[in-house]
């Protein structure tokens, strides 16, 4: 067996995404298995080294000693003498949208791979140009795609695959929860993601993950129509102070797919879970239904379909639950951000084969652009392709 240390520099692990997904869940929990095994035939294991990089040094030390890690080499507030060393092959940026794209530029001029969080960029042009310099530098890029590896996802596309469906009709999601306020209860998720000038809102948040989801699993999004709202217009910041949300906190989109199948999606911090998880999807075809949320995905075949009839003046005696059936898991699930990760570091250091790149990144970008432009405007876009 051969070990090859591979140091990446991670810039935004301070954040929740960025440290608990990214650092404890993906590549921490790679070197608590031994390192991740390329499959050659020298044996090669790759072993993560995490270089945690960004602004405030007590945190990155603090996270440096939770986690046993040598903080003299392991932690940073240079990111330019990060990106000068020569030993560092992958920079990641889990750090808030609008410091993204300046950070990936530099990472790609110093040479070295990237891995990204979604958005890539604040605007399309900037996704597009970020894109077009990874190309020209022949370096690896990805963006995280992270709902794809969820198991219940994962069933849906088995669902897809196998042919269960027939043609597929439409897809209707459900995302969301209440965000408080910050006032009498604190807000369980970060003030810049109310104010439209830091980059939040939910639009330019989700819209991104909707694409890929829909990209992959349905068809390429043809057009859009959104309405986005500022529900709550005013919120307290994590020093409790009042603040105004100039950012949507509440997005509902349809979407047309190509094959023709119709998608409509509500996101909102704005509402109260009245389902079994976080996000739901269902999907209706011609033979049959399902389900799909983070984890558990339910079917109905249309063999089964019971057969409803509408009447207001008697109660519904009748479980519409009962008549579905849940779709076994069939295989171990590892976490999503994980999996997705071991696949680039393959892609990076073995050339496997990976797609979900910068140029899959600017399509998500993409359609959080039009999308906004869609509310602004009143009307339906149409969403051009993207050329690679």
């Amino acid at each position: 067996m051969t070990r090859k240390t591979v140091r990446i520099a991670m810039n935004g692990v301070t954040g929740r995404m960025g440290y608990r997904q990214h650092l404890v869940r993906s590549l921490l929990a790679l070197r608590e298995q031994g390192g991740l095994p390329l499959g050659d035939a020298e044996g090669t294991v790759l072993w993560p080294e995490p270089v945690l990089v960004g602004r405030r040094e007590h945190a990155l030390r603090e996270i440096a000693r939770r986690h046993g890690l040598d903080a003299e080499t392991s932690v940073s507030t240079d990111l330019d003498a990060v990106l000068a060393d020569p030993t560092i092959d992958i920079y990641f940026d889990a750090q808030v949208t609008s410091a993204r794209e300046e950070a990936i530029k530099r990472a790609i001029a110093a040479g070295k791979h990237i891995y990204t969080e979604k958005p890539s960029a604040t605007g399309l042009d900037g996704a597009l140009e970020l894109a077009r310099l990874a190309q020209a530098a022949g370096i690896k890029h990805g963006v995280v795609q992270d709902k794809l590896f969820l198991p219940g996802l994962l069933k849906l596309k088995r669902l897809i695959d196998g042919g269960f469906f027939g043609k597929i009709l439409s897809v209707r999601g459900e995302f969301g929860y209440w965000v408080f306020e910050g006032d009498w209860q604190s807000a369980q998720r970060p003030s810049w993601n109310y104010r439209s000038e830091d980059g939040g809102g939910i639009v330019v948040d989700m819209f991104p993950h909707w694409e890929y989801v829909l990209h992959e699993l349905f068809g390429r999004v043809r057009s859009v129509q959104a309405l986005a709202s500022t529900h709550v217009p005013q919120r307290w910041d994590e020093q409790d102070k009042p603040y105004d949300a100039t950012a949507d906190d509440a997005a509902y989109g349809i979407f047309e797919l190509e094959g023709g199948a119709i998608a409509q999606i509500n996101s909102s911090w704005t509402v109260r879970v009245n389902r079994d998880e976080l996000v739901e999807f269902q999907v209706d075809g011609t033979e049959g239904s399902a389900v799909a949320g983070l984890r558990n995905c339910r079917v109905q075949h249309r063999a089964a379909t019971p057969k409803p009839v509408w009447n207001p003046d008697l109660p519904v005696t009748h479980s519409f639950r009962d008549d579905w059936q849940e779709v076994p898991d069939n295989q171990e699930f590892d976490n999503g951000f994980k999996a997705q990760w071991e696949l680039f570091l393959k892609h990076v250091y073995a050339d496997a084969p990976y797609h979900w790149d910068l140029h899959a990144g600017a399509r998500g970008v993409q359609l959080a652009e039009l999308g906004l432009k869609s509310s602004a405007e009143g009307r339906r876009i149409e969403v051009p392709e993207i050329a690679q």
